[in-house]
């Protein structure tokens, strides 16, 4: 399952910016979808999930109320709209498709597919 992402870019604080990570393949709406960063140097995090019907939802602490994490399947596209920007959101953005664990743990699963990744900087 090829992955990619798109969207990103140099923006301002407190500006908006919306990603896109899209498949061609047909088995990509029966995943759920990770949206997670990376800053060289630093640990990969998970911003956002999506299961693959969109009934459940994560968002990590530090983009919660600012990024909204959505998915078009008959488009084969999950979408990331990240709003009022800071400059720590800064990091290559990333997608990337896998099973979920049954129950409240279902985003901490690790990835079968990933994008190359888009850059997003922030500046102050």
């Amino acid at each position: 399952v090829k992955l990619e992402e798109s969207g990103g870019g140099l923006v301002e604080t407190g500006d908006s910016l919306t990603l896109s990570c899209t498949s061609s393949h047909r088995a990509f709406k029966a995943y759920a979808v990770d949206w997670f960063r990376q800053v060289a140097g630093k640990e990969r995090e998970r911003v956002a999930a999506i299961s693959w019907n969109s009934a459940k939802i994560y968002y990590a602490d530090s983009v919660k109320g600012r990024f909204t994490v959505s998915r078009d399947n008959g488009k084969s596209t999950v979408f990331l709209q990240m709003t009022n920007l800071k400059p720590e959101d800064t990091a290559e953005y990333y997608c990337a498709a896998f099973i979920p664990n049954p129950g409240d743990s279902w985003y901490e699963k690790e990835y079968d597919y990933r994008g190359q990744g888009t850059q997003v900087t922030v500046s102050s």
